[in-house]
């Protein structure tokens, strides 16, 4: 008997209330009795707290009287046993689509859900429980973690969101085996030794490619699957890929606003109105703004998002989801002196930002999710996305401190003063950088999902089409000697001139068709295997608009996934899984290809393979989850040219890349009001051969560390005061692959404490609580002791 974890604020939620037959949701959502220790108390909040221990979703046709009271309940109880006990006597019935989604309607009521006049939605769940029920990043259908033979890992934006932490990248950090070092223009992310910056962050399933940062304004919750993604995603750089998931119309959810400020004049709020217009349909609009400063001088910050969506149900065979997102992150960016470069003394809180420096991204999202169900066993998905992201910058970055006696502090050169600063401090050598880019993706793919028998053995099966078609049109310019020295201890800037021409404006395309095969087979109630397969035809384009040269690359590859599942009790589910991912020439990064006419194409794609096997289990009547898994990750058919000049069409396999290493995370309740979650992450992420540095040989990776974690203790009754305190682990990194210099590492401490009480929440969050001083990368430190405080009204 399987069993769900507590639903999370999710998409994948909302399709299971609004398509549960379409899903099959029946066939794992048994849920067995656990233990309730509720006391007596008026029938609504009654109703909340088994909703709460057990992570059902609750649907109500009609307020509940205030009058009403329930009876203390304690005991072994199913859901549906413990609500039946507390609805004796009450005049209501409960009833359920499934084992994990109830309906409270007064006993004389038989109609159904979809034929009432009116229904008033509350979503009811553990909201300090962040593990999700059901997941489709791993294989694009609604499967219990326990039936995917690779690592997930998630997080629940809100909990990050309370201390004030809103990049994507600080959200990671203490994943396991995921190294960040952000900077002002992106969200530099390495999974298990690899990059996953560039092409292996997604929005809703959908690729956000291109040197941008990623919102999370509108997200409820990031799933990471850790390894070679190819066979559903299509080309990626085989560490893993990050999904976000975005909040929209529900079913099973309220509203709610909140407030929240705290340092560097952090002030901001949410908007979050989910409502139940008719039977069928639901509606949906968030909206977030925020404006702060930084720890560090002249740096602020300005965010706003809007996002509307409605979902139509007819709580039958079809179900039609479309939202719009707006999004637009402003700000002075931070481009001071890099780790290494800053002199001794000089405080990590100076960023000496010009006056006119800004960078802005701004996101334009559309989404049409669109399912069909034939019957209860086979159902048909299509889901169109556009994504248009942008990013504009101007702003000053590198330089070097000269000493008044006219040293270089960064080099040890000898430098000379302007005469109006003699004997002073300088700041010389500043660069300018601008840059105007749009990264555009358009996307679609048809999914075909059946559930049926086939000579003894039940399939999970899933058949699907995928086209996409991705742009990345830079224009940009780098300008030297523009600024003159300053005063460090009074810099006084001059106007920039004219940005002027730009001298690099390409036109980047990138198109993909592919047709992927998943099948989970049953072959008894104790073993599964899991397969798949994805060929894909794949082109690439880039035109030089000022020289107007332009070329393009082709290719076909084809990508294997493969998996054991070893279920002896159903607590315990042990996996070994192989996968494998292609890298493209031309995709590899940003996009692009050469326009150079006598340029020679690696036509072969480089590989990534994994090798892992894993443990996932249940603890505590399912109360507490864990994964352990043990990996080697390795890239392959890395190539070079030996001889370039004279033999330019010979390529040779240079060598390979590796990582190995384990993996441990929990996640749950691991007693009465308290709750757990965190991980660690052991890896060696090396250089293994390579023939056209020998020297690299043996070498770590560059910006990967050996370890990292992170663990969160949280004390939360149903009502009342709340306190959460954790620890974030981050090792020293690599910042060249000499490996000569490290990027020092940092312990984190974070705590919270709150209180709620019926509709309201109030919380005062604390980063950093020990006031560490730290490096996030090379070119941003990390926040000293920060304050936010958050006050929320559900209704």
């Amino acid at each position: 008997m399987s069993r769900f974890f507590p639903p999370a604020h999710s998409a994948i939620c909302a399709l299971a209330l609004a398509g549960a037959s379409t899903l099959s949701v029946q066939a794992h959502a048994q849920q067995a009795a656990q233990t309730f220790a509720i006391p007596a108390q008026p029938l609504s909040a009654a109703i909340q707290a088994v909703a709460q221990q057990s992570g059902i979703q609750i649907l109500y046709v009609d307020s509940i009287p205030a009058s009403l009271n329930a009876p203390a309940l304690t005991g072994q109880h199913t859901p549906r046993q413990a609500l039946e006990r507390l609805l004796q006597g009450s005049s209501l019935r409960v009833d359920s689509s499934d084992e994990r989604i109830f309906t409270i309607a007064p006993a004389r009521d038989t109609a159904t859900v979809s034929q009432l006049s009116a229904v008033h939605v509350h979503g009811q769940q553990d909201v300090f429980d962040v593990r999700p029920g059901l997941v489709t990043t791993a294989t694009r259908t609604a499967l219990n973690p326990m039936d995917i033979p690779q690592t997930l890992d998630f997080v629940d934006t809100q909990r990050a969101k309370d201390y004030g932490i809103n990049e994507l990248s600080t959200m990671l950090a203490g994943i396991p085996n995921i190294d960040t070092q952000p900077d002002m223009r992106a969200d530099s992310i390495m999974i298990r030794g690899f990059e996953a910056s560039s092409n292996d962050i997604y929005l809703d399933g959908i690729r956000a490619s291109g040197q941008i940062r990623h919102s999370t304004a509108n997200i409820e919750r990031v799933e990471v699957l850790k390894g070679p993604a190819s066979v559903l995603y299509g080309r990626g750089s085989g560490g893993g890929i990050v999904n976000q998931i975005s909040k929209q119309a529900r079913f099973d959810l309220g509203s709610s606003v909140t407030l929240r400020g705290g340092s560097w004049q952090t002030a901001g709020g949410t908007l979050d109105i989910n409502e139940v217009v008719h039977p069928n349909i639901a509606v949906r609009l968030t909206a977030d703004a925020e404006n702060g400063h930084s720890f560090r001088d002249d740096i602020r910050y300005r965010n706003r998002m809007v996002s509307p969506s409605i979902l139509f149900d007819n709580h039958d065979n079809f179900s039609w989801l479309l939202q719009y997102t707006h999004d637009e992150a402003w700000r002075v960016p931070d481009r001071g002196l890099a780790y290494d470069n800053l002199p001794s003394g000089l405080s990590i809180r100076r960023a000496f930002a010009h006056p006119d420096d800004y960078a802005e991204d701004r996101l334009r999202y559309f989404r049409s999710d669109m399912k069909y169900a034939f019957n209860d066993n086979w159902a048909l998905r299509w889901v169109v996305g556009h994504r248009k992201q942008s990013q504009n910058f101007d702003h000053l970055y590198s330089g070097f401190f000269c000493s008044a006696d006219g040293v270089n502090q960064t080099s040890g050169a000898s430098c000379s003063q302007p005469a109006a600063l003699q004997g002073r401090d300088t700041l010389q050598g500043r660069l300018r950088a601008w840059q105007q880019t749009d990264n555009t993706t358009l996307t679609t793919n048809l999914d075909l999902t059946g559930q049926f028998e086939l000579a003894g053995m039940a399939h999970d099966l899933l058949v699907g089409l995928d086209y996409s078609h991705e742009q990345r049109r830079p224009s940009l310019a780098t300008q030297r000697g523009l600024i003159d020295p300053i005063d460090i201890d009074n810099p006084v800037w001059l106007p920039k001139p004219p940005q002027g021409t730009a001298t690099q404006e390409n036109r980047h395309q990138a198109h993909a068709r592919a047709i992927y095969l998943q099948d989970l087979i049953s072959l008894t109630p104790e073993w599964k295997v899991l397969l798949g397969l994805r060929t894909e035809q794949f082109r690439f384009r880039s035109r030089n608009q000022l020289s107007g040269q332009s070329r393009s690359y082709e290719g076909t590859t084809t990508s294997p996934r493969i998996g054991l599942i070893w279920q002896p009790v159903p607590e315990h589910s042990l996996y070994v899984s192989y996968g494998k991912t292609f890298t493209p020439y031309g995709g590899s990064g940003l996009l692009s290809v050469s326009v150079d006419q006598t340029a020679v194409y690696n036509t072969d794609p480089e590989y990534t393979r994994q090798y892992e096997t894993g443990l996932k289990s249940e603890w505590l009547d399912g109360n507490l989850s864990t994964q352990l898994s043990l990996f080697q990750l390795e890239r392959y058919n890395i190539r070079y040219r030996p001889d370039s000049i004279n033999e330019p069409d010979r390529w040779e396999v240079a060598g390979k890349e590796r990582t190995q290493g384990m993996e441990f995370s929990l996640s749950g309740r691991i007693a009465t009001n308290w709750y757990v979650r965190g991980g660690i992450g052991l890896q060696s992420a090396k250089v293994v051969e390579d023939a056209s540095s020998p020297d690299r040989e043996n070498q770590y990776k560059s910006g990967t560390g050996r370890r990292n974690g992170s663990l969160f203790l949280t004390y939360a009754p149903q009502t009342g005061f709340f306190a959460e305190t954790g620890l974030t682990y981050v090792d020293a990194r690599w910042i060249d692959i000499p490996n000569t210099e490290k990027l020092p590492g940092y312990t984190r401490w974070d705590a919270m404490i709150g209180w709620r009480e019926a509709a309201w929440q109030a919380s005062l969050a604390v980063t950093n609580l020990a006031d560490r001083e730290y490096w996030r990368s090379t070119s941003m430190p990390g926040q000293p002791r920060t304050v936010l405080a958050t006050m929320t009204y559900r209704f």
